[in-house]
């Protein structure tokens, strides 16, 4: 049965029809269009001016919430989705509050946890406490009131060692009496509050002098450094969606004893294990071209091959509803006891290197966090670090870091290298070009009493490191649900190569089924290699993307058979049923991955193709390890012989 809901907004009146069985969610999701809002989530809805939120309670549904035929919401669109108003006559003064006011981009699109969070009141809710509480139980005392999620007391009684951010943007505005539900924006006489550290030479300095680095002052010159830990961090947990993400990439290691560099793509969830918290959610890991070493492996992160490489793995995430969310490698060397590792990472040692940190705050600074509290728009980064490394009990196990701001602006000033120590990072002297502010760290002594010391030329790279929690869902509900998983990509030494002969084998048995294509195209990977040859459209990439992150079979299928209908994959079809039976490779395909080595390297002798007969060859250039049938190497493209 279908009811009329009406929601007045400031556009004017909208009917909405909805099932009494469908949420809150599905009411917004039909709104959003009437709207024009940009994604339902930007949607506030009460049930009268001023009201109580509904947004609390979007997975309810219709007839819980009590809603009936013709009953009337109200709703308006967040500030944070909506353009900004401000006055444009205090552009021109740049002394007045106005102008920072003004320097807030006009648009600033949030991920949607950011959205959802902010219309949370953030409160701790705590039961009555029978010894301390004397009131009944419709009344509350000092014990039992609800707490702000960034209270001290709290942090440190749940072991909480960083807040999250949403409970550290509430205690910031609490400076200025601001409390409880900020969706709808800050008031015209307060400053955004939030502003990335700048540890660079300030540019235009008005000091009547040169130009940097013709001339410096006072004004445009940076403030000394005191490092300190971060005590708030931009994601407090890190969830792979199912176990398989990470055996398929230890298989990498334990089949060649080398480490493995894979992009983390998934999107971010609020997280109910601290106050206000938000969960980067790992739906699948793309492994990049790269050399790999029983050391560390070699990244051509700015090179015009990794560029090309990316944009279609970022176009096929894109249609699948992902994002780049974190990075993840290994570090892992067997120890002498079967089936355990050596325990490398800890306390005494490291956690990171500081060849690790600095390429966390690289990549950290190329995947910004939006924010529309921040001067600029951004602040901070949700991109995280993953390490597969040995834990005290020889076992593997997977720890998850971020950067601090502080990391972030050291690297971009270019003010920190790596040194040859993993746990110390050296400070770059000062030049013509580069100018160094005093760095500064405090610790304790034997005496437990702090001390300052200079960070040149060299400090511990703890004070850059905010750890973050993992896990896996109790109930694993992956995007990606292939019954029959592709070949993982940039794996040809282990003859595992992504070929068309391989794709012909790979859907042989398809047919004209809707529903085995669907099952197909349930897989990150193998969606990746079919944008990467360039005969799909982007609107097809789309269609395939929808494809494989359908929420019903039914959908699932309906979708493949469009698909399959389209003029790119009748294209491809042409093309695999001239795919040669040379193309194919048995190293590859559903049962391709396994954590048992013998049987990876067992498959290059049963290969039917003739270039398997031969060896593959080490580069003498750069040694990388090719393909017999190649007759220049990947990584340097210098020739064989």
């Amino acid at each position: 049965m279908s009811v009329i809901i009406r929601v007045r907004a400031p556009d004017g009146m909208h009917r909405v029809n909805v099932g009494l069985t469908d949420t809150l969610a599905q009411l917004l999701d039909r709104l959003a269009p009437m709207m024009k809002a940009p994604t339902p989530d930007a949607i506030l809805l009460t049930r009268d001016v001023g009201g109580k939120q509904l947004m609390a309670e979007f997975e309810k549904s219709i007839v819980s919430l009590g809603l009936k035929n013709g009953d009337m919401l109200f709703a308006s669109i967040a500030a944070s989705a909506r353009p900004s108003v401000e006055p444009s006559s205090n552009i021109g003064n740049s002394d007045s509050k106005g102008s920072e006011r003004s320097t807030m981009p006009s648009f600033v699109m949030q991920e949607k946890v950011d959205n959802q969070l902010e219309k949370d009141d953030g409160l701790v809710k705590r039961k009555r406490d029978a010894g301390l509480c004397k009131h009944g139980a419709n009344a509350m005392c000092e014990y039992c009131l609800p707490i702000e999620p960034y209270d001290a007391g709290y942090l440190a009684q749940n072991e909480i060692k960083h807040m999250s951010f949403h409970a550290y943007l509430r205690k910031i505005l609490a400076e200025s009496k601001i409390h409880g539900d900020i969706s709808g924006g800050l008031p015209a006489n307060v400053v955004p509050p939030l502003e990335d550290p700048d540890y660079r030479v300030k540019p235009h300095c008005k000091g009547g002098h040169a130009s940097w680095p013709e001339g410096i002052c006072s004004k445009c010159q940076p403030s000394a450094i005191t490092l300190q830990r971060q005590t708030f961090r931009m994601v407090d947990n890190v969830e792979f969606a199912s176990p398989e993400l990470i055996e398929r990439l230890l298989s990498f290691w334990q089949t060649t004893g080398c480490q493995r560099f894979g992009f983390l793509y998934g999107h971010y969830e609020r997280s109910l294990n601290v106050p206000l918290g938000i969960k980067a959610v790992v739906e699948t890991i793309y492994e990049p071209k790269q050399g790999w070493e029983k050391d560390g492996v070699t990244l051509a992160l700015e090179s015009p091959e990794f560029d090309a490489e990316m944009s279609h793995v970022n176009a096929v995430a894109e249609s699948c509803g992902l994002k780049p969310v974190g990075m993840i490698f290994t570090d892992l060397e067997a120890s002498d006891v079967p089936k355990k590792v050596l325990y490398r990472r800890h306390g005494n040692s490291y956690f990171l290197t500081s060849l690790e940190c600095r390429l966390a705050a690289y990549m950290e600074l190329r995947y910004p966090n939006t924010c529309r509290w921040a001067k600029n728009g951004h602040f901070g980064s949700k991109f995280v670090t993953c390490c597969l490394s040995g834990n005290q009990d020889g076992d593997i196990d997977v720890s998850a870091w971020q950067v601090s701001n502080s990391a972030m602006a050291m690297y971009r000033a270019d003010l920190i290298v790596p040194s040859s120590v993993p746990s110390k990072m050296c400070v770059q002297e000062s030049t013509k070009t580069r100018y160094v502010p005093d760095v500064f760290y405090t610790y304790k002594n034997e005496y437990n009493l702090p001390v300052t010391a200079n960070a040149k030329p060299a400090f511990p790279v703890e004070y850059l490191l905010v750890n973050l929690t993992h896990g896996f869902p109790s109930e694993p509900n992956p995007v990606f649900k292939s019954t029959r998983p592709f070949c993982i990509e940039n794996r040809e030494h282990l003859q595992q190569a992504q070929t068309l002969g391989l794709v012909k084998r790979h859907i042989k048995d398809v047919g004209g089924s809707a529903e085995e294509m669907a099952n197909l195209l349930s897989d990150f990977h193998f969606l990746v290699y079919l944008a990467s040859l360039d005969i799909l459209s982007p609107d097809e990439i789309k269609l395939m993307g929808q494809t494989a992150t359908a929420d019903t079979p039914e959908s699932a299928a309906q979708l493949a058979g469009n698909f399959m209908a389209s003029n790119g994959w009748q294209t491809l079809a042409l093309m695999l049923q001239e795919a040669s039976d040379s193309d194919l490779n048995h190293g590859a395909g559903s049962a391709m991955d396994t954590n048992n080595s013998s049987g990876a390297t067992a498959t290059s002798s049963s290969s039917t193709t003739a270039a398997s007969n031969a060896e593959p060859w080490a580069c003498r250039h750069c040694t990388f390890v090719n393909m017999p049938s190649n007759s220049s190497c990947e990584m340097c493209a210098l020739p064989k012989d």
